[in-house]
């Protein structure tokens, strides 16, 4: 009985390190949690012999990110327009990717609302709704405010840096109105947004409404939308985290959010 009650007290700092250990690789990996709903799966026990197929769970992984991102700007600037069938055999030979990472890629992008999943009929590119856009942005705003706000206080040296760097290019992109440097941009804005806040609720839910939000504003630039302007409002919010001026970052995502939602309305007339 001594035995037993060594053997497990001799454990407990282990199992506490272990814990403390998961936590600080979950604070420093928060941006594994900027693509929307990320499923956490479990891996099975390898015995040691088995090693080389320890390898295969990780690529499959990265794969599948790589299938989702491809995927997602596809759509997002509508070269895989709405109503579109989309086939994982036709996707896997375009896109050089088997078709497992296409299948996993597909369902993330399904609970994005980007594709709709149809019994007998397959999956296909999901309509863009106006009234939808619009309920969008009720909650956007909220998170877009907060998350700003967050980043202007807990961005780190190389954070701010790079919000920097990302608002020089957003002016670069205005200068020259180039709508794909600016859609990349936005992308890689938002990336940075949501790990430089440090709140994983908020940043799952703004993740189902970032790409909804990129395809949306891309059918209707051209129409309606002053890029430039855009350009200008993301870089102000780049530039006030980059200072760690929370209110002022929380003012410049509020007019982003405001011009967005003109934007929007503006669609109803084009």
């Amino acid at each position: 009985m001594a035995k037993a009650v060594s053997k497990v007290v001799s454990r407990a700092p282990v199992k506490r390190q272990k814990r403390q250990a998961a936590l600080n690789d979950a604070d420093a990996g928060l941006d594994l949690l900027l693509e929307p709903l990320r499923e956490t799966r479990k891996e099975p026990r390898v015995p040691a012999r088995r090693s080389r197929r320890e390898e295969a769970p990780a690529e499959d992984a990265s794969l599948t990110d790589r299938a989702y991102r491809i995927l997602e700007e596809l759509i997002a600037t509508l070269q895989l327009p709405p109503g579109a069938v989309l086939s994982e055999l036709t996707l896997s030979d375009r896109l050089k990717i088997g078709r497992t990472p296409i299948r996993e890629a597909l369902q993330r992008l399904a609970r994005d609302g980007l594709v709709v999943v149809l019994p007998r009929r397959g999956v296909l590119v999901s309509d863009i709704n106006l009234r939808t856009q619009l309920r969008l942005l009720e909650v956007r705003r909220v998170l877009e405010v907060l998350m700003a706000g967050l980043a202007a206080e807990r961005a780190t040296s190389e954070e701010r840096d790079a919000f920097a760097e990302i608002a020089g290019s957003m002016r670069q992109a205005a200068e020259v109105e180039d709508d794909l440097a600016f859609m990349r941009l936005d992308r890689r804005f938002n990336l940075l947004m949501a790990q430089a806040s440090r709140n994983e609720f908020a940043v799952r839910s703004m993740g189902l409404m970032n790409a909804l939000s990129r395809r949306f504003w891309y059918q209707h630039y051209r129409e309606v939308a002053d890029l430039p302007l855009a350009a200008r409002l993301h870089a102000e919010v780049a530039e006030a985290v980059a200072r760690r001026d929370r209110k002022g970052a929380e003012t410049a995502a509020s007019n982003l959010v405001d011009y967005i939602e003109d934007f929007a309305r503006k669609t109803l007339d084009a």
